[in-house]
Order: structure tokens, then C-alpha cells, then sequence
């Protein structure tokens, strides 16, 4: 495959993830899978762009990427639980007020 078909690739993977972002103001998993597809986006241009101009230093940047994509995610839907048990509710516009 050329390097334009990943570019094309994680352009729309990116679209898709701010499509998902501006459209979906109301579901909290909904906007991190949005999170998730725009940083997918970013990752598979980092690895084209790397194997492309033949440097390794792209695709070592991607796995720590990946490292704090996936703390987000853990840390995000612990705190999506822990909002579902106290209010039992996760909808954005129920959500406005944050007490400790």
C-alpha cells in the first residue's frame, strides 16, 4: 500500500473521531471512543510516516502514545463507574456540578 492510502486512512479515522466528538455531547463513553479514534488517527500517521522515510524513531514514539492512551481509558471509565453509582446517571447535561 502507498502512504497515501494511510493518509487517507487515518484522515478519516480522525474525521470520524471529531465527527464523534461535535455531534455527541451527551454520553461520556461515546466522547472517549471519539478521544480514542483521533489518537488512532495520529498513531497510523506516525507508523506511515516512519516506515515511509525509513526511521524506527516514529513508530518507538507510537508505543508510548499507546501507553498514555490506554492510562486515559482506564482512568476515564473508572471515573464514568464511579459517576454512574453515585448519580446513576452518566448523560452529560445531568452532570454539571462535581463535588468531592
Amino acid at each position: 500500500m502507498s502512504l497515501f492510502a494511510y493518509i487517507v486512512f487515518a484522515a478519516a479515522l480522525f474525521s470520524l473521531g471529531i465527527a464523534g466528538l461535535l455531534l455527541n455531547r451527551k454520553n461520556l463513553i461515546v466522547l472517549l471512543m471519539s478521544l480514542e479514534l483521533i489518537l488512532l488517527a495520529v498513531n497510523t500517521n506516525l507508523v506511515a510516516f516512519s516506515h515511509g522515510m525509513q526511521e524506527i524513531a516514529g513508530q518507538i514514539f507510537v508505543f508510548f502514545i499507546l501507553t498514555v492512551a490506554a492510562a486515559e481509558a482506564a482512568i476515564g471509565l473508572a471515573i464514568i463507574v464511579v459517576l454512574f453509582r453515585v448519580k446513576r446517571n452518566i448523560a452529560l447535561e445531568q452532570l454539571n456540578e462535581l463535588k468531592g
